[in-house]
C-alpha cells in the first residue's frame, strides 16, 4: 500500500491505462559535448536550453511525462508552458560525471537541489542515476545514499525512480554476458526491496554479444520476477530499431513502459535549423508514437504492483504535514 501523494504522482507520470511513456531529456555534459561537436560555434546556456525545449515541444505531446534537469529543462519548460498540466514532470537529483570511469563514479547531488524542492516546484517524481555493482567496494555506501533518498521521498510524498547501471568492479576486465545479466537482475531484487517506487532499468542482455531473442525473453522474465515494484525500460544509447524490439519483449515480460531518450532523438544533435525541426516533427514524433503504441498494447499497469492507499473517512487528520 502506498501513500495518497505517491499514488497520485504515479498517475500523473503515466497514461490513464497505467503505463509509463516518459521522455528523457535530462542529459547534461555528454549531451552538450555531442551538440558542440556538430555546432558551428559552442552553444551558450540559452542555446542548450533551447534544444531541450525544442525536443520537449515536439515529442512531449506523445508522452505521459518528461524527465528533465532543473536548470536547462525542468524550469524553462515550466516557465514557457511547454507541457500540458496533465503531464508529469520528473527531475534528476544527481550530478553526472562522464569524465571518470564507472567504478570511480560516486553519488554526487546537484548543488542547491533536493527532493523537497522538486516537490515544491510541482515535480511528480525524483530520479537518481546510480552506477552500481553488488560486489564493488562502494556498494554499501551507495545503498546508504539510496536509503536516504527513499526516506526523503517518503517524507515529501513523491515517487522515487531509481536508475541503477551496472559496471565491472575490475576496470581491467569487462563483465561477461552472464555477469552482466546477474548484476542487472540482482540490482532489481536489492533495490526494489529498499522502498524505491519505480525501477528505471537497462536491458539485462548485451544484445551486441547475444542476438538470440529467446535468451532476451528468459533474462527479462528473470528480471521481472526479481523486481517487486513497477519497472520501465531505458534505451541506454541503443539505436531506435533495437530499442523497439527490446520494448516489445520487455512489456510482454512485465514492464510498465519506457523512459526513453537518445534512441528517439539522438540524430537531432547532429542537425540544426530547419533540418532539426523537420527531424523532430517527423521521425522523432513517429518513433515516440510507435513506442507509445507498443506500450499501450503490451505493458503492465503499474497499479498491479502498487496497492492503492487504504483511507478512512478522516484519513487527512493523521496525514503527515509540516507546520501544523
Amino acid at each position: 500500500m502506498t501513500s495518497p501523494g505517491k499514488y497520485r504522482h504515479l498517475a500523473q507520470t503515466s497514461t490513464p491505462a497505467g503505463h509509463f511513456v516518459i521522455l528523457a531529456i535530462d542529459h547534461r555534459g555528454n549531451l552538450l559535448a555531442s551538440l558542440n561537436r556538430h555546432a558551428p560555434a559552442p552553444l551558450s546556456d540559452a542555446d542548450f536550453s533551447a534544444f531541450k525545449l525544442q525536443v520537449m515541444a515536439h515529442l512531449g505531446p506523445a508522452c505521459s511525462a518528461v524527465l528533465a534537469d532543473p536548470g536547462y529543462g525542468f524550469g524553462p519548460a515550466i516557465a514557457h508552458s511547454i507541457l500540458s498540466g496533465q503531464q508529469g514532470f520528473l527531475s534528476p537529483i544527481e550530478v553526472t560525471n562522464y569524465d571518470v570511469q564507472p567504478h570511480e563514479r560516486g553519488v554526487e547531488f546537484i548543488p542547491g537541489w533536493s527532493v523537497e524542492k522538486i516537490k515544491r516546484a510541482g515535480g511528480a517524481g525524483v530520479k537518481l542515476l546510480l552506477f552500481y555493482h553488488p560486489d564493488a567496494s562502494d556498494a554499501a555506501a551507495k545503498r546508504d545514499a539510496v536509503a536516504r533518498i527513499v526516506a526523503d521521498c517518503a517524507r515529501w510524498d513523491i515517487p522515487f525512480f531509481l536508475e541503477p547501471l551496472v559496471f565491472s568492479p575490475d576496470p581491467a576486465r569487462p563483465l561477461s554476458p552472464a555477469e552482466r545479466r546477474w548484476a542487472v537482475v540482482s540490482n532489481a531484487d536489492v533495490f526494489s526491496r529498499m522502498g524505491i517506487d519505480v525501477l528505471k532499468t537497462e536491458f539485462p542482455v548485451d544484445v551486441k554479444q547475444e542476438p538470440d531473442e529467446a535468451i532476451w525473453r528468459d533474462a527479462l522474465d528473470e528480471l521481472n520476477a526479481a523486481c517487486r515494484v513497477p519497472w520501465a525500460l531505458l534505451s541506454a544509447g541503443v539505436d531506435y530499431a533495437t530499442f523497439e524490439r527490446q520494448v516489445g519483449l520487455a512489456c510482454a515480460a512485465g514492464a510498465s513502459g519506457v523512459i526513453v531518450g537518445r534512441a528517439v532523438w539522438a540524430e537531432a544533435t547532429t542537425l540544426f535549423g530547419d533540418a532539426r525541426e523537420q527531424f523532430l516533427r517527423s521521425t522523432g514524433r513517429e518513433r515516440m508514437a510507435r513506442l507509445a503504441s507498443i506500450v499501450a498494447q503490451g505493458a503492465v499497469d503499474w497499479r498491479r504492483k502498487v496497492a492503492p492507499p487504504d483511507l478512512a473517512l478522516d484519513w487527512y487528520t493523521s496525514y503527515p504535514g509540516f507546520g501544523n
